[in-house]
């Protein structure tokens, strides 16, 4: 069952997708992670993630195969890299993503994280984009509540649609600030790696409700992150079974009980706190 979630202009998309970092980079794998892909797209999961910088450019080339007659299916994002991010790069930058993922357009295309070049500079240049037809939308990634208040009040920064950051159970700063500011403006926050990278599954809470809902302790992250309004989760998935198991966390409900023993486990913020990032 596909769930929905609507960005600034009304346009819905699913709440969970899928990430493609660390996909497209090995021969050996590429097969297998094209399935996975694909299958998600029959799932439902048509919100596709990418990014100029991942495998330099391996990653579009591979979801552009993927979505190959099926472009109408997919919400398609990707991100440019702050070094490109000027009124002068940003096109070349863009056509080049157009050309690996093989369309004429991008649904949403987002600041990778902030760099060198203004803010100002950078929203002109997305702004540019959107005139010419080649992005629908522009958002950011990796951006503080204090950069996303200032941006409001630069000439265009209202346009921006949605901002990518860090977000799992094991993180949970946006909760405090970021989060509710966002869902107030019915900007949806993106949660790239939603899963943690590392010890986060190995947690014994996560197993133990995992088993009370017949589920793996992935899914039962998963489930948490899902259920904060106004949150688009989008998890790597390698193989065929990995993107079903994610797609079945959208039917897992936590129940109070689940819930408190994740806060427990997982304290929620009390206080502002600095943005994680990978």
């Amino acid at each position: 069952m596909t769930r929905l979630t609507s960005l600034p202009d009304g346009t819905a998309v699913p709440i969970l997708g899928q990430g493609t970092w660390e996909i497209g980079d090995h021969p050996e794998t590429r097969d297998a992670e094209m399935r996975a892909l694909s299958r998600g797209l029959d799932l439902g999961l048509t919100l596709v993630d990418t990014a100029e910088i991942y495998g330099n450019g391996l990653s579009e080339k591979l979801v552009g195969e993927v979505i190959a007659g099926r472009r109408d299916e997919v919400f398609l994002v990707s991100k440019v890299k702050p070094d490109n991010a000027s009124e002068m790069k940003m096109m070349l930058a863009c056509e080049k993503s157009l050309e690996r993922l093989g369309t004429d357009r991008l649904d949403l295309y987002l600041l990778h994280w902030e760099g060198r070049y203004p803010l100002e500079e950078t929203i002109a240049a997305f702004e540019e984009l959107v005139d010419e037809g080649m992005i629908l939308r522009w958002g950011v990634s990796n951006i503080d509540l204090k950069t996303m208040r200032k941006m409001m009040r630069m000439e265009g920064g209202d346009q921006c649609a949605a901002n990518q950051v860090l977000y799992h159970p094991g993180t949970r700063g946006i909760e405090f600030d970021l989060l509710p500011w966002s869902r107030a403006r019915d900007m949806p926050v993106m949660a790239y790696s939603p899963l943690g990278r590392g010890k986060l599954l190995n947690e014994p809470i996560l197993q133990q409700i995992a088993d009370r809902h017949d589920a793996t302790p992935a899914q039962i992250a998963l489930a948490m992150v899902l259920r904060q309004e106004g949150i688009i989760a989008i998890p790597k998935a390698s193989t065929v079974e990995h993107v079903e198991l994610n797609a079945a966390a959208l039917e897992i409900r936590l129940d109070d009980e689940d819930v408190a023993a994740l806060d427990r486990a997982f304290p929620p913020p009390t206080s502002e706190q600095p943005l994680d990032v990978i």
